[in-house]
């Protein structure tokens, strides 16, 4: 019980990296769900050259561990002169590395259309971004939503691995209280709650989304 007291004693700490986890997740699953959706256009493209390269970033991403990729945009984009925070590293990291998941995603729910829908956007003068915008993406997003809320979930752990470039995030905090305090239990125990927390609220979020889409259907 005293080693959850110094975690509490260690709250500032604790909080700020819980906070920096948030954030991370908040603009991570903004920016990849809009990216995801303009790649998945694309890989929904009728000219095979952008169907095909848009296919190969997706199997590039789905294909490569996060944690390297990590390692490549950390340490190996400055020996191509670009140099990243570690914290603005780690987030374009998470933005890159699950677009191409979102995409994925909401490609298989673009599939499902019915062909019907998307040729009345047509005939009603729909045409290019605004059939993707207005005809295609809300029923898309809508159907995928449970998915997308899985890979949102999928973030959070991601995030986790930015401890290793010094991410400010929470598994770095705890990882610092239990090595300054050696409680490693009570450290860990605490970041799982707090990751369950995280995920229970995207899962409630989820629900609460799900029972919008009943009702449109009905």
């Amino acid at each position: 019980m005293s080693d959850f007291l110094v975690i509490w004693g260690q709250r500032d700490v604790v909080l700020a990296g819980l906070l920096n986890t948030v954030i991370l997740l908040v603009i991570a699953a903004i920016a990849s769900i809009v990216l995801g959706a303009v790649l998945a256009a694309l890989l929904m493209s009728k000219q095979k050259a952008v169907a095909k390269s848009a296919a190969l970033y997706v199997d590039a991403m789905r294909c490569s561990p996060f944690l390297l990729f990590v390692y490549l945009i950390y340490f190996g984009l400055p020996t191509l002169g670009i140099s990243l925070s570690n914290w603005v590293s780690g987030a374009i990291a998470l933005i890159l590395y699950n677009t191409a998941y979102m995409a994925e995603l909401m490609r298989g729910a673009w599939l499902e259309l019915p062909a019907t829908m998307i040729e009345s956007g047509k005939a009603f003068g729909f045409r290019g971004v605004s059939l993707l915008r207005y005809i295609i993406l809300p029923p898309v997003l809508l159907r995928a939503m449970p998915m997308i809320s899985s890979q949102l979930i999928q973030i959070v752990k991601d995030s986790a691995f930015l401890t290793v470039i010094a991410v400010s995030e929470l598994t770095h905090e705890m990882t610092s209280i239990q090595a300054t305090y050696f409680i490693p239990f009570a450290a860990f125990v605490t970041a799982v709650v707090l990751y369950w927390g995280i995920c229970l609220a995207i899962e409630a979020a989820n629900g609460m989304l799900d029972k919008y889409a009943e009702q449109r259907r009905s």
